[in-house]
């Protein structure tokens, strides 16, 4: 579908001829191993389910980022934009298992439905996005590779979104004032798709350690590329002083279990068609639920014509998108970069 409406229409049609269990909704994003793993992380490790709410996360953040722009194809992405692009669907599908609650089960007989179950319950708790909470960008050339609309089949004057950062929260028991943020672009300065959980500041650590700063903990997963699962952790740094420096307990795959297979994403899923598992399609209540969610934002950008913030090609996109992660209380640890990324 385009939007909520046409999503509704294709779906009474395919219902006419398919009961829902018949249908398999593909978005490749479900077969990804990291997308997989959310949910052996988060309910198979004693350690990590008692701080996945509200009283110890600080924010969350789920960055889609492509270091390439449109490339030719500005024609079909003008008629969508970034968030029907990749927001509304693969970034969504990441937040509701990121944000679910315990499903009855998650593996044996019958597990497909109460996976899904959750995911729409969670989904039912975020009101629809709004454009006070978004900020849109689109990029321009940086002198050497050309901006959106220099491509040849970008309409003239299109004001179409190639970055967009959205702030949601939702409203349950668990997650209740955390700030959610999905930010997606194109034309930035790397790829990389990540989740990050920010946790908030260890209590007391201002007093102990005398005034010091504490840089907050994380844990992050990365997606793609180089899969990964690192927490940010403190620690003395090595010597005399007493000094405290920002690691890693680090989980890369490629290097620890560089003996594995790793099917392709789309491999996992015609697999799953085959055997008749559907917990890693997508229902048409879940669909749904999606589009409720980012269909009035994409009314008010359409009908307003709404003018991006311009970035220049390679940046790290509209400087108005860190002001709004700022806004909502997350820190960025300038002086920290995890060493998987130069491996």
């Amino acid at each position: 579908g385009h939007d909520l409406e046409s999503c509704l229409e294709m779906s009474k049609s395919l219902g006419a001829i398919f009961k829902e269990d018949q249908i398999y909704r593909i978005d490749h994003y479900l077969g990804k191993e990291m997308v997989q793993s959310i949910l052996l992380l988060r309910f198979g490790n004693a350690f990590l389910e008692p701080i996945w709410n509200r009283q110890f996360v600080k924010s969350v953040v789920i960055s889609f980022k492509e270091d390439i722009g449109t490339m030719g194809r500005g024609g079909y992405f003008d008629s969508s934009g970034i968030i029907r692009d990749v927001m509304q669907n693969h970034l969504m599908q990441v937040l509701s298992i990121l944000a679910m609650e315990p499903p009855v089960k998650a593996s044996g007989k019958g597990y497909s439905k109460y996976i899904r179950d959750e995911k729409v319950k969670v989904l039912r708790c975020i009101k629809p996005w709004k454009m006070e909470n978004t900020v849109l960008g689109q990029y321009v050339s940086n002198g050497i590779d050309p901006g959106y609309s220099d491509d040849p089949t970008v309409p003239k004057g299109s004001n179409c979104p190639t970055f967009a950062c959205v702030l949601m929260e939702i409203d349950n028991p668990r997650w209740e004032g955390v700030p959610f943020v999905i930010k997606a672009g194109k034309a930035l300065d790397n790829k990389k798709v990540e989740v990050r959980i920010q946790l908030k500041n260890p209590p007391g650590a201002h007093q102990i350690f005398d005034g010091a700063k504490v840089p907050l903990n994380e844990i992050v997963i990365r997606l793609q590329p180089k899969e990964a699962i690192y927490i940010k952790t403190n620690v003395k740094k090595p010597g005399l002083l007493t000094q405290m420096i920002q690691s890693e307990l680090d989980l890369t795959y490629h290097s620890r279990y560089e003996a594995h297979h790793n099917p392709d994403a789309y491999t996992r899923l015609l697999l799953d068609v085959l055997r008749g598992k559907q917990a890693t399609f997508v229902r048409d209540d879940e669909l749904n639920e999606a589009w409720r969610i980012v269909t009035p934002l994409l009314n008010e950008i359409e009908n307003t014509r709404k003018e991006p913030f311009l970035y220049k090609f390679g940046s790290r996109g509209p400087k108005q998108a860190d002001e709004l992660l700022e806004r909502v209380g997350f820190v960025r640890n300038r002086d920290y970069s995890w060493p998987g990324a130069k491996m």
